[in-house]
């Protein structure tokens, strides 16, 4: 609970307006609770960054990509479009802050780390890749995850944020699924 909200107090406040009274605050708290529980910064950082690894991690074991990608590349594509269209539509808050912390993090090299991969995994990229017949699934993934990287981003705050293509329409999963299907076709 006090985790999730430091998430959406960064995301609404950015990376300096998440301090322990503003957590304490948006959870109507006693001022010093969420200071009980984290007691410095760092630590509220690394509890933000989890939350957003863990939630990523049961979220994608709902996603159904496994069984996408017995059905094709376009059903995979498809899969991860709404995947990443989800995560603009109920998850944005995980994708500012996880934004907001890229940087302040980069010095930090554990959390750095885990950070990165909090949104995607390699790991499951090159379990897709490998199901759909890569050739080299390991590099397959590394570029799988670095292209759904710049997708993301480029909606999210890039020039096809200035598109006007609403998340949570067909027309944001459309957008996200012409690429993917294009790059996983020519990954074999």
């Amino acid at each position: 609970m006090i985790a999730e909200s430091a998430t959406e107090v960064l995301a609404s406040q950015g990376i300096r307006g998440l301090t322990h009274s503003a957590v304490d605050v948006r959870l109507d708290l006693p001022r010093g609770s969420t200071s009980y529980y984290f007691r410095t910064r760092q630590a509220l950082l690394e509890a933000v960054v989890r939350r957003i690894a863990d939630t990523s991690a049961h979220r994608f074991q709902l996603t159904g990509l496994a069984h996408a990608a017995v059905a094709g590349h376009t059903a995979a594509a498809r899969a991860m479009a709404a995947w990443l269209d989800d995560l603009l539509v109920s998850r944005r808050h995980h994708v500012t802050a996880r934004y907001a912390l890229t940087i302040e993090l980069a010095g930090f090299p554990e959390l750095h780390e885990l950070l990165a991969r909090a949104l995607f995994s390699r790991e499951h990229a090159a379990r897709l890749c490998e199901a759909l017949g890569a050739s080299d699934p390991g590099t397959a993934s590394a570029d799988l995850v670095s292209l759904i990287e710049g997708l993301l981003f480029d909606r999210f705050a890039g020039a096809r944020s200035l598109d006007g293509v609403e998340a949570g329409t067909p027309a944001s999963v459309d957008q996200f699924t012409r690429p993917l299907a294009a790059f996983l076709r020519g990954m074999s």
